[in-house]
């Protein structure tokens, strides 16, 4: 099975290189009109390239999050200030009317999140069954009035009644 899901995240790492190199050679390639709805577009504020600081000011790590597949996805590119990394594809399905996510990060973490904007902000959660019991992670971005965007990773181990943050990035637009 992990043979498995390692393939499946080199594949769809590879998918996504793809789509990037296109896109950045062809900045002007149309939307497909598959995904010109306004519902592809909510998360869109968080295309761009940034530098990420936590709570303090601190550098935390940089992202890249880029339109690809003519517009039908978003394709991040995570590096902490340590070297290291994590790509996720997000999208809107329009079969479920949810946006979903999958997240593989270098440190073997795989997460499928799925979800939408809730009061304005797009949050993204699973549950998932380990050794320890379940444990449900949330995500949540918000555009702040500034053009930051605030990306809130917390967890519960106890069905929602009580969260524990996980991470907080501020991602401000590099050259801002």
């Amino acid at each position: 099975m992990r043979l498995f899901i390692l393939f499946i995240g080199i594949f769809i790492t590879q998918s996504c290189f793809l789509q990037v190199v296109y896109a950045q050679s062809n900045p002007s390639a149309p939307i497909s009109e598959a995904c010109s709805g306004p519902e592809f577009r909510q998360f869109d504020y968080w295309i761009g390239e940034w530098t990420v600081r936590n709570a303090r000011g601190n550098v935390i790590g940089s992202s890249i999050v880029s339109r690809i597949s003519n517009g039908c996805a978003l394709l991040e590119e995570w590096t902490s200030a340590q070297g290291n990394d994590g790509k996720s594809i997000n999208f809107y399905d329009s079969s479920t009317g949810t946006w979903r996510q999958t997240w593989v990060g270098g440190s073997g973490l795989i997460l499928d999140l799925d979800g939408g904007l809730v009061e304005g902000n797009m949050t993204l959660s699973q549950t998932k069954e380990t050794p320890q019991g379940s444990v449900t992670h949330r995500i949540t971005w918000t555009l702040l009035d500034d053009g930051r965007v605030e990306q809130q990773w917390e967890t519960s181990e106890d069905g929602g009644k009580t969260w524990r943050q996980s991470f907080l990035g501020l991602y401000e637009r590099k050259g801002d």
